[in-house]
């Protein structure tokens, strides 16, 4: 029997274009699909301040900067019906240094709490190493996405039983051939390779450019997506100096024709045929240290062959087979490994497979049905062991 009636989620959410807005709805969705919860509120994460809570209405907004909403809510969530509270945590999407004013809100709020971490670093700098700290001190379970999250979260110390694994969710698609969907797109009989998400430089999209003059001489009919906008805040800071730098690369090598920029957020559909035109899908990022990649699991559900970077998570996704490694910084790297899987189909064939198999274990019907397991968890042992009023133990 179900005893979890309401959840609310505090993170960033659409019409917020950034990667945590985008899971959380997919989270959402997946979890309303159940028909298991009666209501699920939405605490968004917004720039502006816009403190009220509409009658009748499931969202409600924080101000980013401004601590005292932080509070306010969490006071609202202890006289609500919210059973269970899920935090979207990574750094950059709360006030204060190094997002410390989620610590404000946790610090006040008397209801259980799921928080899922979507960025856990080898080494923290010390603000971020005491954010982190108090996060995972007030929280009565973690979420992480893969074995090498859970494997960080343990090297600081966190009890083993704290720390649940729950993957990163991917959309269930049918694995198709490229060449059936390249069609729709007005992309027959080319060689298509794609990478996606919202730009900013630590995507090192440059080094993809810059192997496409090799890969070209093998290959003539290819053409690489790039798919999405500039990151808000990158766009914010820096206006479009990256797209700009990118264009620029693309014009200078002579690429036109070869390059394709779609700046725009993809609509879900949209984004699947894509991703399903294409031939091989790279995710070349510059961190080692990157946790998660949203895009990444996007690629797998697809049923894509990867080149990729070894970053921590592709290192754990793309293992035994299920993608193929290039240098960081590397736009020779780059060229070899994607020559190698156009001009090898036996290779491409057996990678997009084995990502196929791999992307089945997390599809978002199952992700939800782990996150409702562990709202039900939660929500037992706080009747069980905590008064109503007290404040949790942490």
């Amino acid at each position: 029997m179900t005893t979890v009636k309401e959840v609310a989620y505090v993170s960033t959410f659409p019409p917020r274009k950034c990667g945590i807005a985008t899971f959380t709805a997919d989270l959402v969705k997946s979890l309303s699909q159940l028909q298991k919860l009666r209501d699920q509120k939405i605490i968004s994460i917004d720039g502006r301040r816009l403190f009220k809570f509409p009658s009748g209405g499931s969202q409600h907004r924080i101000g980013r900067d401004f601590i005292e909403d932080y509070e306010l809510m969490a006071d609202f969530l202890n006289h609500s019906s919210v059973n269970v509270v899920n935090v979207q945590h990574e750094f950059g999407i709360f006030g204060g240094e190094c997002g410390e004013y989620i610590c404000a809100f946790l610090n006040k709020l008397k209801r259980p709490v799921a928080t899922t971490l979507h960025t856990v670093l080898p080494s923290f700098e010390n603000k971020a190493k005491e954010v982190f700290s108090q996060v995972v001190e007030r929280s009565q379970a973690l979420v992480v996405l893969n074995e090498t999250t859970r494997a960080l979260v343990r090297h600081y110390g966190v009890p083993a039983k704290k720390v649940k694994l729950i993957p990163h969710g991917c959309p269930d698609l049918p694995l198709v051939p490229s060449a059936k969907v390249k069609p729709v797109l007005g992309l027959k009989n080319r060689t298509v390779l794609s990478t996606f998400g919202l730009l900013s430089k630590g995507k090192g999209i440059e080094y993809v450019i810059e192997a496409l003059p090799k890969i070209i001489k093998r290959e003539p009919k290819l053409v690489y997506y790039v798919l999405g906008v500039t990151h808000p805040q990158v766009k914010q800071n820096e206006g479009e100096a990256y797209r700009n730098m990118l264009l620029k690369m693309a014009k200078n090598l002579g690429l036109r024709g070869h390059v394709k920029f779609l700046n725009r957020f993809l609509s879900k559909p949209e984004l699947y045929n894509y991703l399903q035109a294409t031939d091989v899908y790279i995710t070349p990022y510059l961190s080692p240290n990157q946790v998660s990649s949203g895009t990444l699991s996007y690629a797998l559900a697809a049923g894509k062959a990867v080149v990729s970077t070894p970053y921590l998570h592709a290192k754990e996704a793309l293992g035994e087979g299920r993608g193929v490694f290039c240098e960081f910084n590397d736009s020779a790297s780059i060229a070899e490994r994607v020559s190698e899987i156009i001009e090898n189909k036996t290779l491409r064939k057996s990678l997009e497979q084995k990502a196929y198999r791999y992307s089945r274990r997390f599809t978002w019907p199952l992700v939800a049905k782990k996150y409702l397991a562990l709202f039900e968890e939660l929500n037992r042992q706080s009747m069980e062991g905590w008064p109503s009023g007290f404040r949790l133990s942490r």
